[in-house]
């Protein structure tokens, strides 16, 4: 018959003593893991009644010295000091860039383009869809960074959509010599559907003009079983610059006063109503709320899982 073996505290300790050698020698015999740089997805999906929304990830890149695009009207004592309390640094700003996919379980829409057709479409293929799906591309405005992605050295990107654009947006840059409305827009013209305030490209969306950040700048109200989204594109383009300061001028707004108006029109409808909105230069996924805040201005809430419900 056999007997289990005994223990003592002594041979316990010997084999806790064990221990740290086993594991230097285990250790030494392999590499360390490699450093691997910082990650995430590109895409996200969320639902908006029936219908699904995903952002997508055309492109990030830090921009240094953002005071010299945002708070062009306030000196750098208050810049600095409004960046030090929310915790941003003044040296250097994270741009995100975000179309946006609607599928509306009839047409594959998608909202601007990104600086470059192959990294739209890599972000479009991974959340499971390829460019030949895409029914609509709608252009929000004609900015290098929404336009560049129609088409690479000539061949359109998505060879089986229809356009649609503003018609403010698209007359105020007709004719202007701008290389990229020139090169990407123009050739598409005559397959345009043009489009004002209160039009539709597609079942449950409705343009809601923007006008300031360029001449027809539109965003796009996205609504489906009583559930509403925002694809906002450049109405504000920082999510503590330009929500808690909507006053503060951008570089890159065309007509600095209206583009502040309409900015904070937007933001008190969806503050108001606590409608989602989708900011193409806000934080990826690029997908949140608007607060009103007690000292005045506008706070930015990330989504978390309100429209996954």
């Amino acid at each position: 018959m056999s007997t289990s073996p005994k223990f003592s505290r002594r041979t316990a300790l010997i084999g806790a003593a064990a221990l740290p050698l086993a594991a230097a020698t285990a250790t030494s015999s392999r590499a360390a893991a490699p450093m691997l740089g910082i990650a995430q997805e590109n895409f996200r999906r969320v639902k908006v009644g029936s219908f699904e929304v995903t952002t997508l990830l055309a492109g990030t890149r830090p921009v240094e010295d953002p005071h010299k695009i945002f708070g062009l009207n306030v000196d750098a004592e208050t810049f600095n000091s409004v960046s030090a309390a929310e915790g941003l640094s003044t040296d250097a700003a994270q741009f995100f860039f975000t179309p946006t996919l609607v599928n509306n379980g009839s047409e594959l829409v998608l909202f601007d383009t990104g600086l470059q057709g192959a990294a739209t479409v890599q972000a479009i293929e991974s959340a499971g869809y390829t460019a030949d799906q895409v029914d609509k591309v709608v252009i929000t405005h004609m900015h290098g960074d929404h336009i560049g992605g129609l088409s690479t050295d000539g061949t359109p990107t998505f060879a089986n959509a229809a356009y649609v654009t503003g018609a403010v947006e698209f007359d105020a840059w007709s004719g202007t010599g701008n290389d990229n409305f020139d090169g990407k827009v123009a050739p598409l013209a005559e397959q345009m559907t043009m489009l004002d305030d209160g039009g539709s490209p597609a079942s449950g969306i409705t343009a809601m003009a923007a006008f300031g950040h360029t001449p027809g700048h539109m965003t796009y109200m996205v609504e489906d079983g009583g559930t509403q989204l925002i694809i906002g594109a450049d109405f504000a383009n920082h999510y503590v610059w330009s929500l808690a300061h909507p006053d503060w001028e951008v570089r890159f707004d065309m007509d600095k006063a209206a583009a502040a108006t309409s900015r904070k029109r937007m933001l008190d409808m969806m503050a108001a109503d606590r409608t989602a909105f989708i900011g193409y230069h806000m934080p990826w996924p690029g997908i949140g709320y608007v607060e009103t805040r007690r000292e005045g201005g506008y706070r930015y809430v990330a989504h978390s899982y309100q429209l996954m419900l």
